[in-house]
């Protein structure tokens, strides 16, 4: 089973008048990194937070955005007396107040040091942590189940790749045979041709010896029995049930395939066996593109 990596969940929850509200997002990475949105009040939970993301996600851009929403007397901000004192001490010293001019006392608090947060609650910020790491798992399950469907309709793609490579390397594996045989006929007749009005016989030693160098510079049967053996490992992985990331190693086999299939493009003069590596190379390409979106 493979999964993909874009993916979203939500979940929220209400505990004693607090409404909390988690939504998780992920996208394409190369490794697990985990972007944090948290209000101010709870900026010391980063850390397990971001343990609880990396405990059930494996690979990509993890966005965390958390709300919480506070109905009870708790939210209250405090207001800073002194601050505020100063402030009207100040203004009912200037002279448009000696003149008469009001000032609106509610418009105080806007001014800076007047309201500060709460000093840091123990108990508020446990039962946010208690309330929240459950929320992140059930987020994290809608995800995963995201990732998971999408991964189905990706592992159809790579397959059907998967077949047109394996049905255009079947054809080079029956047309490697002949590429020895066609050159020896060529040579033989571009010799017979050379040789037709002179009375100069050919060393068929020298001929065979000829024959044979080309047959070693365009042996592909390595690169055909590695890329099948790729192919097969591909397959397997696709279709393995064990749950784990299988992105890195789809990664790893997609360019040891492209590399055989280059190598049997340079090896090969055979214009057969040169446009069904095309076919080859353009269907891996394409897998190479779908498997940087994998777990």
């Amino acid at each position: 089973m493979i999964r993909s990596m874009t993916g979203f969940g939500e979940a929220s929850c209400r505990d004693n008048g607090i409404e909390y509200s988690v939504e998780i997002k992920s996208v394409n990475n190369k490794y697990f990194k985990a972007i944090m949105r948290l209000p101010d009040s709870l900026q010391s939970l980063e850390a397990e937070m971001d343990v609880a993301l990396r405990r059930r996600l494996d690979r990509g851009s993890v966005t965390l955005s958390i709300s919480v929403s506070d109905t009870t007397e708790g939210a209250a901000l405090d207001i800073n007396k002194q601050a505020l004192d100063r402030y009207v001490e100040q203004i009912l010293s200037t002279k448009a107040v000696a003149d008469g001019a009001g000032f609106d006392i509610a418009s105080l608090v806007n001014l800076p040091g007047v309201l500060c947060p709460p000093a840091e609650d123990h108990d508020r910020l446990a039962n946010a942590r208690a309330a929240l790491i459950p929320l992140i798992d059930r987020a994290c399950e809608q995800l995963i189940d995201m990732r998971t469907r999408e991964g189905e309709d990706l592992a159809q793609d790579l397959m059907a790749q998967h077949a047109s490579v394996s049905e255009n390397l079947e054809v080079v594996v029956e047309q490697a045979p002949t590429i020895v045989a066609e050159y020896e006929k060529r040579l033989r007749s571009r010799i017979d041709t050379l040789l037709a009005d002179a009375e100069i016989t050919v060393d068929q030693v020298e001929l065979i010896r000829e024959i044979a160098v080309i047959a070693e510079k365009t042996d592909i049967a390595e690169e055909i029995t590695r890329l099948r053996g790729h192919l097969k490992q591909f397959a397997s992985r696709i279709n393995g049930n064990d749950g784990s990331p299988v992105g890195r190693t789809l990664e790893f086999l997609t360019q040891e395939m492209l590399r055989e299939a280059n190598t049997m493009a340079s090896k090969s003069p055979s214009a057969e066996i040169a446009q069904r590596i095309v076919e080859i190379k353009g269907a891996i390409d394409r897998i190479k593109e779908q498997v940087l979106n994998l777990v």
